[in-house]
């Protein structure tokens, strides 16, 4: 069965894997101080054009989340919106460092000033907890994208009112080549204060690459990195993971095939009068799937139901990775047609 469950279900792309096998017997310095993430960080920084920010080779998507929350006070909270992942899919991993997500709907899966300025409003003294980072994610959840303005209208309010803004960026890569999409890096490290370039699921086995910009964050990082779990002992095999992705634009290139086969699913899909959930533009598409096709689908492949959309139809999501090959999706436009076909 093909799996069109996430982006992370085949190990490392080409580059990632050669660049390992090369740096293997290499021997370097631990915990994140060798050559090849040094090499990795002076990489980011020119592709920035800042040599100011502080970056840091952290294990996974979920650690990221967490040690940068972590570094709040016992009594400071961090805004989200419902759909966001430290929310639904971390299993209280923010919760067990002692901190509250205070949710809001969001719209498209994006949070809006204005939902922060309802939580500050709601939150006016020290009888509740106290608002001080905003998390969201690009792209989201259900895979739309923030463009300049409105990251910038958000990060006016982070400042308005002495907010942290953090970007989760398991999926960044797929918003920065997405068909639309007016930001750049530099964008990004602007205006944010802290955010995390995604190597897990853009074709690395494994690691983030966090990216630290407001100097009142960078102060004690690594104390805050190993004490949460996300400092690994042979840091370097991230740091050369990481470098593989930015050269020759592996990284964004990775991203770009990704979106291509998930944007060729969602044509077909509305070639055949399917609607869609949400109009996505990245590697996630969201059609909505009669309850009988979909057992049908799933006999031959895995794929993620999101949710009921009625009695009858449910929404799915289909994902699609750097290893995604035109001929799968073709295989399942024609094997989607002959479901349509079958009797019912």
């Amino acid at each position: 069965m093909y799996s069109f469950a996430n982006d992370y279900s085949e190990g490392a792309c080409p580059e990632v894997l050669d660049a390992l096998i090369r740096d293997n017997n290499t021997q370097c310095a631990g915990y994140g101080l060798d050559q090849y993430c040094a090499l990795a960080t002076r990489k980011i920084r020119k592709i920035i054009d800042d040599s100011n920010i502080d970056v840091h080779f952290l294990s996974a998507g979920t650690p990221c989340n967490v040690v940068a929350i972590s570094m709040l006070r016992s009594h400071e909270a961090v805004i989200s919106v419902e759909s966001g992942h430290i929310n639904v899919h971390e299993t209280g991993a923010v919760e067990a460092t002692g901190h509250k997500i205070i949710t809001v709907k969001g719209k498209n899966g994006k949070i809006t000033p204005e939902e922060i300025e309802q939580v500050i409003a709601s939150h006016p003294d020290e009888h509740i907890v106290k608002p001080k980072m905003v998390f969201i994610s690009d792209a989201t959840e259900l895979g739309t994208i923030y463009y300049k303005d409105e990251l910038q209208k958000i990060y006016d309010t982070c400042r308005k009112y002495d907010l942290y803004l953090y970007l989760d960026g398991a999926r960044l890569s797929n918003a920065l080549v997405a068909i639309g999409n007016d930001l750049t890096l530099k964008d990004i490290c602007t205006f944010t204060d802290m955010f995390y370039l995604g190597g897990t699921k853009n074709g690395a086995y494994a690691g983030e690459m966090m990216i630290v910009s407001n100097d009142a964050l960078k102060e004690d990082f690594r104390y805050y990195e190993k004490q949460h779990c996300a400092m690994l002992a042979k840091g370097r095999f991230l740091g050369s993971q990481m470098l593989a992705l930015l050269e020759d634009n592996v990284y964004l290139n990775n991203a770009r095939n990704a979106n291509i086969m998930a944007q060729a699913l969602a044509y077909i899909f509305k070639q055949l009068d399917f609607k869609m959930y949400i109009e996505s533009p990245t590697n996630q598409i969201f059609p909505i799937i009669e309850n009988r096709l979909l057992e049908k689908i799933q006999n031959k492949y895995i794929v993620t139901p999101w949710g009921p959309y009625d009695e009858n139809h449910t929404i799915v999501r289909f994902v699609c990775s750097w290893a995604t090959k035109k001929t799968i999706v073709q295989e399942f436009y024609t094997d989607l047609v002959t479901f349509l076909n079958m009797p019912k």
